[in-house]
């Protein structure tokens, strides 16, 4: 079994257990490990060698991320980048291997004004397995226990996480130069999508994608949006008989909104748009759709490092595919692509990005852009089949709405915007799904030790090389004290008792700034929310128009989350719910 690299401190230094492969700069000291393995005993060697350099006093910390698994796949030894394989590649090298020598050095306690520290009782894995497997139990209790803010050493990493809502804004907004979410976001790249990107900024990548995503672009891909709904939900219908259909509600959801999604962004067959041209734009989003699913499902492994060996080589099979099928040459052929996608090629070109790196990139954002709003549009769906008073008060609204409308809804080749824009009861049913559904982690590495001041006059210290976490799904999301039955669907819950929006939430007896999170906030807050708005809008109100859709069981219960999902966004169900659907006549 492989065992874990430690670093060791200098005199007087703090204990640090994260991984590294190279040297690391402690306090002013250099500290290089060598581990090999013996080729008689089969065992492994760890020692510490100090490098007094003073050329090299400038080199920085190694922040190499991990995610909170990564200890599992090392300690079985199924990543390849693990401390096996290092020892492996030391002996292949001729070196010289040192009676056995194991140090486990860990932070016992912290220093005066740090948030409380809970290491758990396995070295170095801390507590990666329980948050593992089931992160939003495993806060909960650590709150419980420390209150809204503590650190935990999860897999080699000192994690601390803030639970304070009140607090948030500060962290959110805080310079990068102090914390940042650009190295782990990074890793994520090099981890799930096998992207390097030279030169690569996320503020000149935003810079560059944000106008495309305003005012008039944003009107272009709505009304794209529409069209494309349209011609993959309605027009796979049509095409068949006019008969109930049967399907999980997720499939459903997530389907239709990909594909839309993906002729609108990516591109469609040829225009002008003939019947012909539009069945090829179904077969080929739903091609898309399909491969993008099988990647979908395993991505939380695969972020974690634990793929099984079959699983890694249909990931790769199916990651070819997904390459082949967004590669620069396969775009280029596509008619009416948007002014996001062109903006994105852009960038790609001016950064250096090799074609086989604009096809990973490609796919990255086809993730980013359309991974949540499918289960997003299947959570909202469900509760409205549910709850019929809730499904009554949408389907009211809707109503009220084109009987005012200039046209008949059965001849409007698009939604009016203004349309969109005039749905409180809608708006309302979206926010308390997301509200309940949404939790991704919130993550920010510590660039600089400083001073992290809390909105009730508490400060803490925060170490260099350490990760800010923060958890909306907990708080503000599921707090009684916010949000009265906080694990109850209400509709009406971001109602005011005048039909408009409710935006007064409080805690502590002071108004929150951040009441919901589902689209993060500060500066990596989402770019596309209008545009993911607009479209999960769009979809339901098709769905509710045109279609008869029923729970093939009214009385099935809403199933429970897949676990493995927290922070990545919107939470999947553990199963799919079975639907029937129909044309109206």
């Amino acid at each position: 079994m492989a065992l874990p690299e430690v670093r060791k401190p200098p005199p007087g230094g703090r204990a640090d257990p994260r991984p590294s492969m190279d040297l690391t700069l402690h306090d002013g000291h250099i500290w290089r490990h060598l581990c090999c393995r013996s080729q008689e005993s089969g065992t492994t060697s760890i020692s510490w060698v100090e490098a007094e350099d003073a050329d090299r006093r400038s080199a920085k910390n190694s922040t190499v991320p991990t995610t909170e698994d990564d200890l599992a796949a090392n300690v079985k030894g199924a990543d390849a980048e693990s401390p096996a394989s290092v020892c492996s590649a030391t002996l292949r090298q001729g070196a010289v291997c040192m009676p056995v020598v194991l140090i486990i050095v860990r932070r016992s306690s912290g220093r005066p004004g740090e948030p409380p520290l809970d290491v758990g009782s396995i070295p170095w894995l801390g507590h990666a397995l329980e948050f593992g497997k089931d992160a939003a139990s495993f806060l909960t209790r650590m709150k419980e226990k420390h209150g809204d803010i503590f650190t935990v050493l999860v897999g080699g990493r000192y994690v601390t996480v803030l639970l304070d809502p009140h607090s948030y804004d500060a962290v959110v907004w805080e310079p990068r130069t102090k914390l940042d979410f650009h190295p782990y976001a990074v890793f994520l790249m090099e981890r799930i999508f096998d992207l390097q990107l030279p030169h690569y900024s996320p503020s000149d990548e935003k810079a560059k994608m944000k106008p495309t995503l305003l005012h008039k672009d944003l009107q272009a891909l709505t009304e794209a949006m529409d069209t494309n709904l349209r011609t993959v939900l309605l027009g796979d219908i049509t095409a068949a008989d006019g008969g109930w259909h049967e399907m999980g509600l997720l499939e459903f959801s997530y389907s239709f909104l990909l594909r839309a999604g993906y002729l609108t962004l990516y591109g469609v067959e040829a225009l002008p748009r003939t019947h012909e041209s539009q069945a090829q734009d179904r077969t080929h989003s739903a091609e898309v759709f399909h491969t993008f699913r099988q990647l979908d499902l395993l991505l939380p492994k695969l972020a974690r490092g634990s793929l099984s060996a079959g699983d890694k080589d249909h990931v790769c099979r199916v990651k070819g595919r997904l390459w082949k099928l967004l590669s620069p040459a396969s775009l280029a052929a596509r008619a009416h692509r948007s002014k996001w996608l062109e903006s994105y090629l852009l960038y790609l070109k001016e950064i250096g990005a090799p074609e086989a790196m604009q096809a990973r990139a490609a796919l990255l954002q086809l993730w980013a852009t359309q991974g949540n709003m499918g289960p997003a549009a299947f959570w909202l769906l469900l509760f409205l089949l549910k709850h019929p008073e809730a499904l009554a008060a949408v389907r009211g609204e809707l109503e009220q709405l084109l009987s005012r409308a200039e046209e008949p809804v059965l001849q409007m080749t698009t939604l009016p915007q203004k349309l969109l824009d005039s749905m409180p009861v809608l708006d309302s049913v979206l926010n308390e799904s997301l509200r309940l559904t949404a939790a991704p982690f919130i993550t920010r590495e510590v660039m600089v030790d400083l001073a992290m001041p809390m909105a009730d006059g508490r400060e803490f210290s925060l170490r260099r090389g350490d990760r800010l976490l923060l958890f909306p799904f907990l708080s503000p999301q599921r707090d009684p004290e916010i949000y009265a039955d906080p694990e109850v669907f209400k509709y009406n819950r971001f109602l005011n008792s005048d039909g408009s929006e409710k935006k007064d939430f409080y805690k502590d007896g002071k108004r929150l700034k951040l009441y919901s999170m589902p689209w993060g906030a500060g500066h990596n807050q989402c770019l596309g929310k209008a545009y993911a708005i607009s479209s999960i809008k769009q979809f339901v109100f098709l769905v509710l128009v045109h279609f008869d859709l029923e729970l093939m069981d009214p009385d099935v219960e809403v199933p429970d989350f897949d676990l493995s999902r927290y922070g990545f966004g919107l939470m999947q169900p553990e199963h799919d719910v079975p639907v029937r659907y129909r044309l109206r006549p």
